[in-house]
């Protein structure tokens, strides 16, 4: 069997796994919905398409720090649609439930993509892995073999992210600007107990992902963007084997 059509195999077994469910960090304010809009959304589910979002299947949770806030952290959960092999697009949630709150977006393109890319444009795409290789990002529910697969994919990818609802910090409406985040490129720069919240809510370990997914650390190539947060977060920090900035690993210009 072709490593295309194993994939594939794979990820139509993942679509039948069970998965923790996570709720909604607020409530949004308002009244309880009325018997006549009720009727409205049924009608609207039974005569109209929601096409777009039919192929928002695949399910990812990780993390993001604010680019100009880095303190200021969220548990994100993806759901994305893979439109091509070089680009997929998600939507973001509090949760993982019906009631949950949208609170941003995610562009996902591959080194090939992001290399075109004009380099004013650059600085808005995080680095993908060392969300990869640390065992943070994840793809709950499916076959742990189906999931490294997927995070194989994913090697090298950057993302481009806005948030626009912090409801982690209990805002119960979308204030402000769209915010853009980033990706943490270092053990130790996640708050204490972030990580620990979605495992947690979860069932699973990172650090056992950690573990299982040295077998990437290989296909890892240097990124732009690994040292764009360098030292903002305080405390102290650790190197994830694999995950280098490109800047840093360039030649020194010969004389």
């Amino acid at each position: 069997m072709r490593a295309a059509s194993r994939y594939a195999l794979m990820l139509c077994m993942a679509l039948f796994g069970c998965t923790q469910t996570t709720a909604p960090q607020v409530r949004p304010p308002g009244a309880d919905t009325t018997a006549r809009t009720d009727v409205l959304k049924a009608g609207a589910k039974a005569l109209q398409s929601d096409s777009p979002l039919d192929p928002m299947d695949v399910y990812l949770v990780g993390f993001h720090p604010i680019k100009s806030d880095p303190h200021h952290q969220m548990i994100a959960h993806h759901f994305c649609a893979q439109v091509n092999e070089d680009f997929a697009q998600c939507t973001l949630f509090d949760g993982s439930t019906r009631k949950s709150n949208l609170t941003g977006v995610e562009f996902i393109i591959s080194e090939r993509l992001f290399l075109a890319l004009p380099q004013a444009e650059q600085q808005y795409w995080h680095p993908h892995n060392g969300e990869i290789l640390s065992g943070q990002l994840v793809a709950p529910g499916i076959p742990e073999t189906a999931e490294k697969e997927l995070m194989r994919s994913k090697m090298n990818s950057y993302g481009k992210t806005w948030h626009v609802w912090a409801t982690e910090q209990r805002h119960r409406l979308p204030f402000g600007p769209a915010m853009l985040a980033w990706s943490f490129n270092r053990t130790g720069e996640a708050r204490p107990g972030l990580i620990e919240e979605r495992d947690l809510s979860l069932r699973i370990d990172t650090e056992a992902k950690r573990k299982a997914r040295q077998g990437l650390v290989p296909l890892a190539r240097p990124q732009t963007g690994v040292d764009a947060l360098h030292g903002a977060f305080g405390g102290p920090t650790r190197d994830i084997p694999g995950v280098k900035d490109r800047d840093a690993t360039a030649a020194p210009p010969s004389r």
